[in-house]
């Protein structure tokens, strides 16, 4: 019987996370030689941690507490480390607690990762539902990784990771900083599957416009050395144009010099000695039997 867990970090948003385990519950019934487990990680939450109920198709639900507040990548990075020292699971399903990771989705994860064992799994955007102002930021934040980093990440936290890659990108301190980022630098071969990007459960979203351009920074921070390389290529090209418009070539120059001021300090998020020490920040662990 293949063993797969669920990570799912929480801070405060405890309504949503009733609403997900019980749609996670309706999601992988019937899924067959498969023991599902779920942990749920507590961000140091302000708000009391409610009575929650184990559902029926997952065996075992546990909730890991956190002494201090470290923000939703960090959890996933301690989440990563935590079960690399474990033995007793095949795959870890990350995914978000609000509901933008549409549970329905998991049983395509399950599936493709069943088909190939050996392989991770993420779930590509295909579709997504926000406004068009954030759509169109999402967008750029692509295009931007694209010509700067030279990837086209596609994909979020919701994946499948096999035991090997968990205990791979578990020593990899650009997790602290980005998951998808790293998953993308680090893993040689994953497999995908379409996803659509779901809504909250529960009121308005939590991603500012700073937290977003944040976000974004982060992930192509992971790639500073060819975002370094090919903005001095672009400075040095932009050199020759000057002819035509000195100014503009010029507040092109300042731009891209500030671009990559910016993904130095995004860059010093990685933090190797805060990583290596996460669970330091584990406080204590509950198991819900009931």
């Amino acid at each position: 019987m293949k063993k797969f867990f669920i990570m799912i970090p929480v801070f405060n948003d405890w309504e949503s996370l009733a609403k997900l385990l019980y749609e996670i519950n309706n999601s992988i019934q019937g899924i067959k030689n498969v023991d599902f487990s779920c942990f749920v990680i507590n961000d140091a939450s302000t708000i009391s941690t409610p009575q929650i109920k184990r559902p029926s198709n997952i065996r075992l639900l546990k909730i890991i507490n956190m002494k201090e507040n470290r923000g939703h990548a960090r959890c996933n990075a301690f989440g990563i480390r935590y079960f690399s020292k474990k033995n007793n699971f095949d795959h870890l399903i990350i995914m978000d607690g609000d509901g933008e990771d549409r549970p329905e989705e998991i049983k395509l994860l399950i599936k493709e990762a069943l088909r190939d064992e050996k392989t991770s799994v993420v779930a590509k955007r295909i579709k997504r539902s926000e406004g068009f102002l954030f759509q169109s930021l999402y967008q750029l934040h692509k295009l931007t990784a694209i010509i700067f980093a030279g990837k086209n990440i596609d994909f979020g936290n919701y994946s499948c990771l096999t035991k090997n890659d968990v205990k791979l990108l578990s020593n990899k301190v650009s997790l602290w900083s980005s998951f998808s980022g790293s998953l993308k630098k680090h893993l040689l071969n994953f497999n995908s599957v379409n996803s659509t990007r779901g809504l909250r459960y529960f009121g308005p979203s939590k991603m500012s416009f700073i937290k977003l351009a944040l976000h974004s920074l982060s992930i192509i921070a992971v790639f500073k050395i060819n975002v370094f390389i090919r903005s001095a290529i672009l400075i040095i090209l932009l050199s020759y144009l000057s002819v035509f418009s000195s100014t503009l070539i010029i507040s092109a120059q300042i731009l891209l010099t500030v671009f990559n001021l910016l993904i130095f300090i995004v860059s010093l998020r990685e933090n190797k000695k805060n990583f290596e020490n996460a669970d330091l920040n584990h406080e204590d662990t509950v198991s819900i039997t009931h």
